[in-house]
């Protein structure tokens, strides 16, 4: 099966620091499993995830659950009931959520059993300016593993790539609704960048989050290049791996809470005082998830909205 990422390569390569980026701790994200545990770099579940261990010799192979080995796979759906949805089923929840807001079904496409016809038309709105409402609108994937809901450039549970005019995730519908009205590439790009920020996710392990980020990084590029025939500038790259960094976060569902806790300094020099009140020992202090709230300009706690 043809790779489906390679972090050595644009842009992954060129975004890869930024892209191992955790707002809330300010430090990377941490790998959050035992699968690398045989590594020589002896990773724990509470190792932070560095390009270091990503790439070069003896690198730590990050691929989406469908490249790795049966056993993996059984490993982590028992450890941590992690099981990727097909492609049909994403789509069937998706085109739910879609005949609620757009008030008719069929919006996007046809379901096919366990496939779809994409509608050709223009998708068609109440009112002139109701489509920039639909770019707008909020959505949030819990437990997102590597976002098949958010975006769709392979099916999760095949591996096989899916062309960019048949996808089915909530960011391709908003990027589609985008191609269909906007005639500039100064619009495109600013409701693109509006229509990443509408989007969300959050996951507990590490490996599953960057795949995730890249899956979004690389629909950007993917995107330009089919709707404008070139690749994203720096700038641009950057502006969007930034909300997407913090728009798809490492956190505890349970706790709303950075996993294991607020992580240790690397290099934190031990006192004869910190042996003596065993500091060491103590529970980590549980750390409130950061995200953005891209209209208000504003960071806030995740835990704050359960509040309404």
């Amino acid at each position: 099966m043809q790779e489906l990422i390679n972090i050595n390569e644009y842009p992954v390569k060129d975004m890869l620091p930024m892209l191992l980026k955790d707002k809330t701790t300010k430090c990377n994200i941490i790998f959050a499993t035992d699968a690398y545990s045989g590594s020589k770099h002896n990773i724990t579940a509470k190792t932070q995830i560095t390009p270091y261990l990503l790439q070069g010799f003896d690198s730590c192979e990050i691929q989406p659950r469908v490249s790795k080995t049966a056993e993996e796979q059984n490993e982590r759906t028992r450890k941590k009931a992690e099981v990727f949805t097909p492609s049909w089923i994403c789509n069937k929840m998706n085109n739910h959520c879609d005949a609620e807001w757009f008030g008719r079904e069929d919006v996007f496409n046809i379901e096919k059993e366990h496939a779809w016809e994409t509608t050709t038309e223009p998708v068609s709105f109440n009112k002139k300016e109701d489509w920039k409402k639909y770019v707008d609108s909020r959505r949030l994937e819990i437990t997102c593993g590597e976002a098949p809901y958010i975006v769709s450039r392979y099916d999760a549970a095949t591996g096989e790539r899916i062309p960019v005019n048949q996808r089915i995730g909530i960011l391709d519908r908003k990027l589609r609704i985008i191609n269909e009205n906007t005639d500039s590439e100064k619009d495109w790009i600013k409701w693109t960048i509006r229509a990443y920020q509408s989007v969300y996710g959050y996951e507990f392990q590490g490996d599953n989050l960057l795949i995730a980020r890249i899956n979004l990084l690389i629909t950007f590029v993917e995107y330009m290049n089919d709707r404008w025939n070139r690749n994203p500038s720096d700038d641009e790259l950057r502006k969007v791996t930034n909300i997407i960094v913090w728009n798809f976060w490492q956190m505890d569902g349970i706790t709303g809470t950075v996993p294991f806790g607020k992580p240790q300094e690397e290099y934190h020099q031990m006192s004869l005082f910190d042996f003596a009140v065993g500091i060491n020992d103590t529970e980590p202090e549980s750390l409130n998830c950061k995200v953005y709230d891209w209209r208000s300009n504003e960071s806030i706690t995740y835990s704050s909205l359960r509040k309404g």
